[in-house]
């Protein structure tokens, strides 16, 4: 049996908007009546699945997915279009699409290169074990258009029972994107989201969280029972704002969301480590061995750039805190402040092997951690 997408049997959790197009679906991550605001990367990465699934219940022992992915090369490095099928929290199958089609950036120029694709089928072991819910988990590392689900002839699939835990929306960068972790149900925020009973909407953007006025109207809009917001180091890599912009930038994205979320618990979040620009500001390249480091570190370093407004780490970590504790005084007392440190710092850095990005090691570590916080807890 196929099923054509849309389709209300099959409910597709984690997008802020399910875009349809002809011949299937595509999630995104950001509201698209925002989208004239999209710089081209933003939109690449938006449309990439991270924390996206498709939520079904069935009694097939083989589910295909017909679909078109839209996958990442870095320099000749391949991000891999993972689909991982979940019964309940317990890992059944994952495969891996190696058809569709391929945007190639070169890290040199930062110029790309489409190379157009096919369609093609993904199949999932979903063992015999009666009706149940199962999850599909979308790829992390790449968009994805999906056109329909087979199962054998003679299975059923129906809807699955409504989701009621509370709901949580992240926003963040690559850091909460997280495209280097080991799948796409092992990134940090789908750890945390499932260990404490949450639904998640993981806004991790990579390379693209700017504290941009279209992601706090995307957050505004979705319904959600705790947000958190984990600011900073893409303004550091891309040296996209000073010390006066970025204050200033993030009491507007607050003030937006609370246009929306008047009473909902918001956490800010700093940078975890980055020992690089932990006390030089960006911009941050990368060197000859792939490593994130800061062009000219001795000069970046003189304290009067600092004064002057640009942005290290630790001069985020400190503009967040103030920030923070500058609207609790004046009564947003649901507003809350996280070193990002606790999730993941010095004693981690083993697993920080580009300077900048946990592996997957990393990240499980970062997801537990942020699932023993009280923001998710309490």
């Amino acid at each position: 049996m196929q099923i054509s997408l849309p389709d209300d049997r099959i409910r597709i959790d984690g997008a802020a908007e399910v875009e349809v197009v002809d011949g299937g679906v595509r999630p995104h991550r950001l509201a698209l009546a925002h989208a004239h605001g999209f710089p081209v990367e933003t939109a690449f990465v938006e449309a990439m699945t991270s924390g996206v699934r498709l939520v079904f219940d069935t009694d097939a022992a083989e589910i295909t997915v017909a679909c078109t992915p839209m996958r990442l090369s870095l320099a000749g490095d391949m991000r891999p279009a993972t689909f991982e099928l979940l019964v309940g929290e317990r890992r059944v199958s994952s495969a891996v699409a190696d058809f569709g089609h391929v945007v190639e950036v070169d890290l040199a120029d930062e110029s790309t290169e489409l190379t157009v694709g096919g369609r093609g089928d993904v199949v999932l072991v979903a063992e015999a074990e009666g009706v149940r819910t199962v999850t599909i988990w979308l790829p992390h590392a790449a968009g994805v258009e999906i056109h329909s689900i087979s199962v054998p002839d003679g299975a059923v699939v129906l809807p699955p029972p409504a989701d009621t835990r509370p709901r949580w929306v992240h926003y963040g960068s690559s850091i909460s994107h997280c495209m280097e972790a080991d799948g796409p149900s092992r990134t940090w925020p789908v750890i945390a989201a499932a260990e404490t009973g949450h639904q998640l909407t993981n806004i991790g953007l990579a390379g693209q969280c700017h504290v941009d006025q279209f992601a706090a109207r995307t957050i505004r809009e979705l319904p959600a029972d705790r947000i958190s917001l984990k600011l900073g180091i893409n303004v550091i890599n891309g040296d996209t704002m000073r010390a006066r912009a970025f204050s200033s930038a993030v009491h507007g994205f607050l003030d937006t969301i609370r246009d929306g979320h008047p009473d909902t618990p918001i956490l800010v979040i700093s940078p975890i480590i980055c020992p690089a620009a932990e006390s030089a500001p960006g911009p941050t390249i990368l060197d000859d061995d792939g490593r994130i480091t800061v062009p000219d570190p001795d000069a970046l370093l003189d304290p009067g750039m600092l004064n002057a407004g640009r942005l290290s780490v630790g001069r985020i970590r400190e503009l967040l805190a103030e920030i923070v504790e500058q609207r609790r005084a004046i009564g947003d007392d649901t507003l809350h402040y996280l070193d990002g440190r606790e999730l993941f710092g010095e004693a981690d850095v083993a697993d920080l092997p580009d300077g900048l990005h946990p592996n997957g090691a990393g990240y499980e570590r970062m997801g537990e951690r942020f699932a023993a916080q009280p923001f998710l807890t309490t």
